[in-house]
């Protein structure tokens, strides 16, 4: 028979593996809902809104928060180039800031969420 420190130690040990499963299960439900709710990307909107291909690419990098110099550097353009696309995406969108434009965007799922 077990002596009564071993019996505890033996109902702790189901009780974490019970909590261990139980979490796994958990985690896999959340990471498998994660992908379900990640809708397509609406292309017809982006046409629809007359964005252009670098319109966008640039909308996508200030969605990840790259600054104007960042995204200069990682599309090899000018700063000033950059700062053309983001007024122009901004007008399209019709948003006053960045911010802004990222949520409308969202919202027009025309960027991941």
């Amino acid at each position: 028979m077990f002596t009564g420190s071993a019996s505890i130690e033996i109902v702790i040990a189901v009780i974490a593996i019970v909590f261990f499963i139980v979490g796994a299960i958990i985690n896999k439900r959340v990471i498998h809902q994660g992908q379900q709710t990640s809708a397509e990307i609406d292309l017809q909107k982006i046409e629809e809104l007359g964005l252009s291909k670098r319109e966008y690419e640039v909308l996508c990098e200030i969605a990840s928060g790259l600054s104007n110099k960042e995204i200069a550097n990682k599309l090899f353009v000018s700063e000033s180039t950059i700062k053309t696309h983001v007024s122009n995406v901004l007008v399209k969108l019709n948003a006053k800031r960045r911010t802004q434009a990222i949520q409308i965007a969202k919202k027009l799922q025309i960027i991941e969420q």
